[in-house]
């Protein structure tokens, strides 16, 4: 039998509902309450493991307000709610629940979403059982090497993807969320229909509605003939929607009601279509800053926020540099019908004191360029950026922020490639970016078009 459960909802007909669902899962359900003060009886009687909670309930003590007597108590919890205003978000994100549900949820959301919060719950707690960390075949294709981060975000991937639930993976650019983001739909039961990518940085603010929801003929100059957008394009099956932190607001209005109602308008288009399509966002960026400065809705951030998974930098996972390193020899040399084979042990040295601002994207560039390169089976010597070749000295403002190093780095990239930012031997395709990408880039850091 799994665990006690504590219902605290006000409406009787939505209370049995839940019970009915938990009851089939497994579950063992303590008793239903209406009010905090039903609430706080039951829990001192019956001592449930989780508790179910609504915000607006009888009396005038909310569910938020039993929330905080949760955290003292060390109880765990998540919402339920049809309540999504601004400051009514607020305060439940203050509360740190271990998942939110919006009304009206299907019952397998309920209980994907249930085992995602025992699974926050159990690795805050540290009580997280080893049977899945200690699998023999842990290993994800593509998915390069063995060190405690990486293992720990490869055993995330493993839970998610079977699941229905929204993903949002966070990390620096070049730390390989596309990557990851294949592998939980490879790892899915969709994985035999598509999976479609979308880059929302590299869309033209006019543009992204048309390709995300397609358009219809004559929707706007120059549309001669209907579109299917990326949604439509991906039923079935999954739509990875890379640097989401770069949608404008009114589109994340568009996107949030696909995620609500799981339909989309074309534009142009008055009859609503009907997608079966699972959502995995991708960040560089912190969303809860965006949330905060007005930049990100943040109803979206906790629809898309179910099951973050941060990826680590390749300077947190060094370990792996050597694994990395010679899985993109083998895989270049190939590609290239090149003999190489060996990287020396000067040359393994080299990678293990370089700080990586580019993650493995650098990584993976540098080793494709010295594989072409190469006149012997082995690699002798790197050519590293200058700036890394030695400890990073503090200046009198201290260490460098993440922006100066992206600059710094697409910087480089721009000098290796004569200035040239776009098209074969340009700095986007060094950096493995969409050129529009590294033009906003360019634009927000001030690096001037034609820099050399």
């Amino acid at each position: 039998m799994k665990e006690k459960i504590l219902i605290v909802e006000d409406e009787f007909i939505v209370a049995n509902d839940l019970k009915i669902m938990l009851i089939k899962a497994g579950y063992q359900i303590i008793g239903i309450a209406s009010s905090v003060v039903q609430a706080r009886k039951l829990i001192e009687d019956k001592k449930p493991d989780w508790v179910l909670l609504d915000i607006m309930l009888k009396g005038s003590l909310t569910g938020i307000d039993l929330a905080w007597e949760l955290r003292e108590l060390q109880l765990p919890f998540l919402y339920i709610s049809a309540n999504t205003n601004q400051s009514t978000l607020e305060a439940v994100k203050a509360t740190h629940p271990y998942g939110f549900m919006v009304k009206p949820f299907r019952e397998k959301d309920l209980i994907v979403m249930l085992d995602i919060a025992k699974y926050r719950f159990d690795q805050e707690t540290g009580t997280l059982t080893d049977k899945n960390t200690h699998e023999e075949n842990q290993e994800i294709d593509g998915i390069i090497g063995s060190s405690p981060l990486l293992k720990e975000v490869i055993e995330k991937i493993k839970i998610v993807a079977p699941a229905e639930t929204s993903v949002l993976i966070l990390g620096e650019s070049g730390t390989g969320k596309e990557r990851a983001a294949h592998s939980i739909h490879e790892l899915s039961g969709r994985k035999s229909s598509p999976i479609v990518v979308v880059n929302c940085a590299a869309l033209p603010h006019s543009l992204i509605e048309s390709e995300l929801f397609g358009h219809e003929k004559g929707a706007f100059t120059g549309a001669n003939s209907m579109r299917i957008g990326k949604f439509e394009q991906a039923h079935e099956g999954t739509i990875f929607l890379d640097e989401i932190g770069e949608l404008p607001l009114d589109s994340q209005v568009k996107l949030l009601r696909v995620l609500q109602e799981k339909e989309i308008q074309r534009l142009g288009g008055n009859k609503t279509i009907k997608v079966n399509v699972r959502i995995v966002a991708a960040t560089n960026r912190t969303l809860e800053k965006e949330v905060a400065e007005g930049r990100f809705r943040l109803d979206l951030y906790y629809r898309l926020n179910v099951f973050p998974i941060q990826l680590p930098t390749l300077k947190e996972r060094k370990e792996d540099i050597e694994a990395l390193a010679y899985y993109f020899v083998k895989k270049y040399a190939i590609s290239s019908r090149k003999n190489v084979t060996v990287i020396s042990p000067i040359a393994l040295e080299q990678l293990m004191q370089y700080d990586w601002p580019g993650n493995i994207r650098e990584l993976e560039h540098l080793i494709e360029r010295n594989v072409l390169l190469a006149k012997t089976s082995e690699i002798e010597k790197f050519d590293l950026p200058s700036h890394n070749q030695q400890p990073l000295e503090l200046k009198s403002g201290g260490l460098k922020s993440m922006e100066e190093m992206e600059k710094e780095h697409i910087m480089n990239a721009l000098q290796l490639c004569n200035g040239k930012v776009s098209g074969p031997g340009g700095a986007a395709e060094l950096l493995k970016m969409q050129p529009q990408t590294l033009f906003s880039k360019m634009k927000k850091l001030g690096i001037k078009q034609g820099y050399n």
